[in-house]
């Protein structure tokens, strides 16, 4: 049997974690490693693997209920190599080394079993926010697979040169950055996306470190009617345009 499908079989590798393609990682398990990958990304394994529901002490539930952020992971366990994938989005490897990194967690596929996360606020100078209020702190030493839609843009911060981002494109920063979310309006029309722009929050980053940004927003266009009441049509609360498009990508 001959066909260019042959092009694409598995790639062969001794790393824990590599690149079976740009959409598509593979994991290399030996039975004494877990790895947590988020639930339902699994799309192929070989070898004796077990999947299991990831436990979440209670705190992180409280913070779940309270903020809405948090990661449903999957514990893999065993001797094999699982392939992991979602929405053929785009997938990057970090280190999370003594820095830390501070990552919206729609956008975590994978990570190491050893490693810690919290939920986090990010200030926003108006005291609400559009999105991205509240993200993940990834803290200890191993690696995350994150992913994005479209090939990413990293910035690079330093104390001579601080980077602005819209809040719906920004994917995960070093940890040892300072942020502020806050839109270029006057107070008394911080609840429009910016008058007829189609900008709203942004994302402001100072100190030394790196700003992972992707080429699409999670908001829907503007003036699209989405949940009900007022505040649902300017992207707050479980109605708004947050709540109701987890997951989706606006051109």
């Amino acid at each position: 049997m001959q066909s260019p499908l042959f092009g694409y079989t598995e790639v062969q590798s001794t790393d824990r974690y590599a690149l079976q393609n740009p959409r598509l990682l593979r994991v290399g398990l030996t039975g004494h490693d877990d790895v947590l990958a988020r639930q339902g990304s699994m799309v192929a394994y070989q070898g004796m693997l077990e999947f299991d529901g990831e436990y979440q002490t209670q705190g992180q539930r409280r913070a779940r209920r309270r903020t809405g952020e948090g990661l449903d992971l999957m514990r893999v366990s065993g001797q094999g190599t699982v392939f992991l994938a979602n929405l053929a989005q785009y997938v990057h490897l970090l280190d999370v080394g003594h820095e830390g990194l501070t990552v919206d967690s729609q956008y975590v596929l994978a990570l190491d079993s050893q490693l810690h996360w919290e939920v986090v606020s990010v200030d926003s100078q108006y005291g609400v926010s559009g999105s991205g209020k509240y993200n993940l702190n990834i803290t200890g030493q191993g690696k995350v697979a994150l992913m994005t839609s479209g090939q990413p843009l990293l910035l690079t911060v330093s104390p001579d040169a601080y980077a602005n981002a819209d809040s719906d494109a920004v994917v995960a920063w070093s940890s040892s950055l300072r942020v502020q979310m806050q839109a270029q309006t006057s107070a008394s029309s911080v609840w429009r996306r910016r008058g007829n722009t189609g900008e709203g929050w942004e994302l402001s980053f100072m100190g030394e470190g790196h700003a992972l940004v992707q080429p699409a927003e999670l908001l829907p266009p503007q003036n699209a009617q989405i949940g009900q009441g007022l505040g649902a049509q300017f992207g707050v609360g479980a109605q708004g345009a947050r709540g109701a498009n987890q997951g989706n990508i606006w051109g």
